[in-house]
């Protein structure tokens, strides 16, 4: 099994080192950036099993930082630290579902305790909609060829086009993507795909709301590809339909 992947971000530099090596001596494969900004550019790029985030920091904060990895790479688990404890921060913490809130300077056995029950919930998340860590993250999916040529390489995030160039997609784009090569003419419900997708349950009313933003954005995406133009549709009042001809697994 892959070892978990975690991502520290704090703008003080003995933090973040003092952070990663009781990480790395526990046997993570840990990554750390300065700032928010470098965090969410790193989530873009590569898959992280868990966040530590400080809460104050310049340009990019904390809660921005979350913000938007919540729709990037939702199925991250973050632990957020501040030095700065208030009510305030504390409700914004739960409004964007982080998983604990700790006080700096936090004890390495309340950091430990911290990360194995994220990763934990995060396991039993992903085992409540029938996938494995490695399978939500794309690392052991199939690629497939469609009608026109494209190579859609699901576990890099990479749609190859025919006539040179590629396209790359987010985490959460790649998952979503996989649930439709995967099942095309099944109709899905918008909360049936948050859950598989997102990884965690919605009231009917929230799911459609979660989950316009990014289908437009993969839509976006591949509105230049022949093969998956008008591919996606709506099924109103229900949820989305991926409807595409020819699309086989590449063994």
């Amino acid at each position: 099994m892959n070892r978990a992947k975690i991502l520290i971000v704090d703008d003080e530099d003995v933090a973040r080192e003092s952070l990663s090596d009781i990480l790395r001596l526990q046997g993570y494969d840990v990554s750390a950036v300065p700032n928010g900004q470098l965090a969410l550019d790193f989530l873009r790029r590569e898959h992280v099993d868990l966040m530590i985030v400080d809460l104050r920091m310049p340009g990019v904060n904390g809660v921005e930082v979350v913000r938007v990895a919540n729709q990037i790479s939702p199925d991250t688990e973050v632990i957020m630290l501040t030095a700065y404890p208030s009510l305030d921060s504390a409700v914004d913490a739960l409004r964007l579902r982080v998983h604990d809130y700790l006080q700096k300077p936090a004890t390495p056995s309340q950091i430990l305790a911290s990360v194995q029950r994220g990763l934990l919930r995060r396991a039993q998340r992903l085992e409540a909609v029938g996938l494995t860590p490695d399978r939500i993250d794309l690392m052991e999916a199939p690629s497939y060829r469609l009608a026109d040529g494209t190579l859609v390489d699901l576990s890099r995030r990479l749609v190859h086009l025919p006539q040179g160039g590629e396209i790359s997609l987010t985490p959460a784009e790649g998952r979503l993507l996989a649930v439709f090569l995967e099942s095309p003419g099944r109709v899905f419900s918008h909360r049936e795909l948050v859950l598989i997708v997102q990884g965690y349950e919605t009231a009917p009313t929230e799911a459609p709301e979660i989950l316009r933003p990014l289908v437009s954005r993969l839509r976006h995406k591949v509105a230049d590809v022949p093969a998956l133009q008008d591919c996606i549709r709506s099924v109103r009042g229900t949820g989305y339909v991926f409807d595409c001809d020819q699309v086989e697994p590449v063994v």
